[in-house]
């Protein structure tokens, strides 16, 4: 626990303005945000540890935090009929940072009309004009500003340092098959295939920990409190006053004076709110949990970018990254170089170049999102394959099938019962179908296919749609990205509404990836930072409005 650098004791009844749940992206920025204003006290509670480990900060360490737990709640969904009963791995950060200190880091925003169709559900202030200045304002694009990039906000944005020769081929295989390429997905248009833009900075990661947290930690008014399993947030007449949580094994209490800020993710988010009793009452009542309000869309609404790989081998490339003996070799050299220049193979994000394609041509935008890997990934990484070879990812951007995040217990301690309900909408494996039989265009491309690599036999042997909607069937699931279980909007079944404040509760915010009303067109680190971005100035606004009726209330003003 840290407060200004320094250990704090978080005993029962320690209050501070701004409780914020979850040190991931968004709690990071929150916290940030916040604290700059020194007379307003802020604490972050992260249940995971502090981003010490050079796993994290080398970025090619994710190959190993997909296996690892220590940073990483490594959640299993429900099993999936849409998967042949299969369960699915759901990796989200548990450390200071969140799940930004374990990805792959690719800086991505969405597709504009993403954000339009929020604000055209009713979501006013969520319209793609009114977020762009957000995005501009986290931003330090290395390449520079201009009129959809910042420079001097706190993440920073680069290209790779030390691509693979890999990376360009792809590109041109891409070319070859005849989509457009790409230098920027996140400027006026997104379609194309290209090198994707990462947030590193000096060769390591840059987690929201890193460029709004850690920079911060020295700021008195804010405290840091790791190590803190959230179980409960404590709401007294309607009006959330404070979290209980575990701090190192003990039992504590903390009060908020303004404001409980919930950030812990699409999957945590909705578990936290029913412990606490907001939620569908049945299923509240259920787990013997007395309802405080009965909001019947918490956990409702989940959904994820669902995705499959189609795996090449290819010993006779030493350069790609692979367990061999020249691989060890290359990897010795590798951990020396970084650690003397930071630069290097260790220096990648491995899904180095990728791309936003239609999966038809009458589809009014890219409708699939491709994830070249330079190296053979099977089961998120954590089945251990010899060889050198690589791999190509896709996945449907924005899926039709709709789940769920329900209470397993009433235990806080217990996991969630986690449904994506993948593949549920026949539409969604008719697209992925499609996607399967791009990526294979572009796989057998001359740039790449004159290499020699061989496709694994088991996506291989997949010609007829009826063999390849099996293959996906059994071998697809999450490319990381679950939203939506806390969703914003006006509708019977929303839970917080465009300012963020749930629904029947005075005092409480939900700000992560669970508000989004649909799943962005990309990968969701960036628009989270966002929102958190746009959350924070929401939260100064309503102080300062409040703080205006307080004292007009004292001089006697009457406000019409």
């Amino acid at each position: 626990m840290t407060k200004g650098g320094a250990t704090v004791n978080a005993s029962a009844g320690a209050e501070f303005d701004y409780l914020i749940i979850g040190g991931g992206s968004a709690g990071c920025v929150l916290a940030a945000r916040l604290s700059e204003d020194p007379a307003i006290s802020v604490a972050l509670l992260e249940a995971g540890p502090v981003d010490k480990s050079v796993l994290i900060h080398c970025p090619a360490g994710l190959a190993v935090l997909a296996k690892n737990g220590a940073a990483n709640w490594a959640f299993e969904t429900v099993p999936q009929a849409g998967l042949g009963g299969r369960r699915g791995y759901q990796p989200r950060g548990k450390v200071l940072g969140g799940s930004s200190s374990i990805n792959a880091m690719i800086y991505i925003r969405g597709q504009h009309e993403d954000y339009d169709a929020w604000a055209g559900e009713g979501n006013a202030g969520w319209g793609w004009n009114d977020v762009l200045p957000y995005f501009r304002r986290a931003e330090h694009n290395e390449r520079g500003a201009d009129a959809f990039h910042g420079s001097g906000g706190p993440l920073n944005v680069m290209d790779l340092r030390s691509p693979n020769r890999f990376g360009p081929i792809f590109v041109k295989a891409a070319g070859e098959a005849g989509y457009a390429s790409n230098a920027d997905f996140n400027g006026e248009r997104q379609e194309g295939v290209g090198l994707y833009q990462v947030t590193h900075r000096n060769g390591e990661r840059f987690s929201a920990a890193k460029a709004y947290l850690t920079p911060n930690l020295g700021r008195p008014n804010l405290t840091v409190i790791t190590g803190a399993y959230t179980t409960r947030i404590v709401i007294e007449g309607g009006r959330a006053v404070g979290v209980e949580a575990r701090v190192d094994g003990a039992a504590r209490t903390l009060r908020a004076r303004r404001e409980v800020l919930l950030a812990a993710g699409a999957l945590q988010s909705p578990q936290i709110l029913m412990l606490s009793g907001i939620g569908p009452a049945g299923h509240l009542q259920e787990r013997g949990i007395a309802v405080q309000q009965d909001l019947p869309g918490v956990g409702k609404n989940l959904h994820d970018h669902v995705d499959v790989v189609q795996v090449f081998d290819a010993p006779q490339l030493k350069d790609l990254f692979g367990l061999s003996f020249t691989g060890a070799v290359n990897m010795i050299k590798g951990i020396f170089e970084w650690r003397r220049h930071r630069r290097g193979m260790l220096t990648t994000n491995f899904a180095e170049a990728g791309g936003f394609i239609r999966s038809r041509p009458e589809v009014e935008r890219p409708d699939l999102q491709l994830h070249f890997v330079i190296g053979k990934l099977v089961d998120h990484g954590r089945k251990t394959v010899f060889g050198h070879g690589y791999s190509c990812h896709v996945c449907l951007l924005r899926p039709k099938s709709r789940g769920s995040v329900l209470l397993s217990s009433a235990d806080p301690f217990a996991t969630p019962a986690i449904d994506p309900n993948f593949l549920a909408e026949r539409d969604d494996l008719d697209a992925l179908v499609r996607g399967f039989k791009a990526t294979r265009r572009i796989l057998a491309q001359p740039a790449l296919a004159g290499y020699g690599a061989r496709e694994f036999a088991t996506s291989a042997n997949a010609k007829s749609d009826a063999e390849i909607e099996a293959f996906i069937r059994s071998h697809a699931d999450t490319i990381y990205h679950p939203v939506g279980s806390c969703r914003m909007g006006s509708g019977p079944l929303d839970v917080v509404d465009a300012e963020l404040q749930v629904r029947g509760i005075t005092g409480l915010r939900v700000v992560d990836a669970s508000i989004m009303p649909s799943v962005v067109s990309g990968n969701t680190n960036a628009p989270v930072i966002m929102i958190a971005e746009k959350a924070a100035d929401m939260i100064k606004t309503a102080a300062k409005a409040s703080a205006s009726i307080t004292t007009a209330s004292r001089q006697g003003t009457v406000i019409a």
